[in-house]
Formats: C-alpha cells, structure tokens, sequence
C-alpha cells in the first residue's frame, strides 16, 4: 500500500474509531477531535498490542477495534484527569 493511501486510511480509522470511542464512552465531540483522538487510540492500542507481543493488525477491521479501545482508554485518562464527568 503505498504512503498516501496508508494515510488516507490512518484518518478513516481515525474518524471511525474516534466516533465509536465517543459513543461508547457517552461523550459528544466534532469530526476533527474524533479524527485526533482516534489517531491517538491508534498509537495507544498499538502500542499495548506490541507490549504484549501481538504486533499491528493488518486487517482493517481490526484496526479499528485496536484504535478504538485506545481511543476509549485515552477519553477514561482525559476524563480523570478533568475530574470525572460531574453531572451538576
């Protein structure tokens, strides 16, 4: 695959795995920080897989999950770091 379609995909996976992390982690963000925080989870779900020794899916699909739950994990650190979501 060559580098622009790599791209092009990396923010596909992005946009998608940040929308799925947005609603599975019940918060309400636009496309451009769906886009950053799904690049994000992609790093961090990578990065978990290469510690435990699995390496960076290849399949599409599997790197949304991947990016996804990095994704989720990002939003729990953001929101515990912000103090939680208080409902006032």
């Amino acid at each position: 695959m060559g580098l622009g379609l790599s791209f092009f995909m990396s923010i596909i996976v992005g946009i998608i795995a940040g929308w799925l992390a947005e609603k599975i982690m019940k918060k309400d963000h636009g496309l451009i920080t769906n886009l950053i925080v799904g690049v994000i989870g992609g790093l961090i779900g990578g990065g978990i897989l290469t510690l435990i020794n699995q390496g960076n899916p290849s399949n599409i699909f599997l790197q949304i999950i991947t990016a996804t739950a990095g994704a989720c994990i990002l939003l729990w650190i953001v929101g515990m770091i912000r103090g939680g979501s208080k409902k006032e």
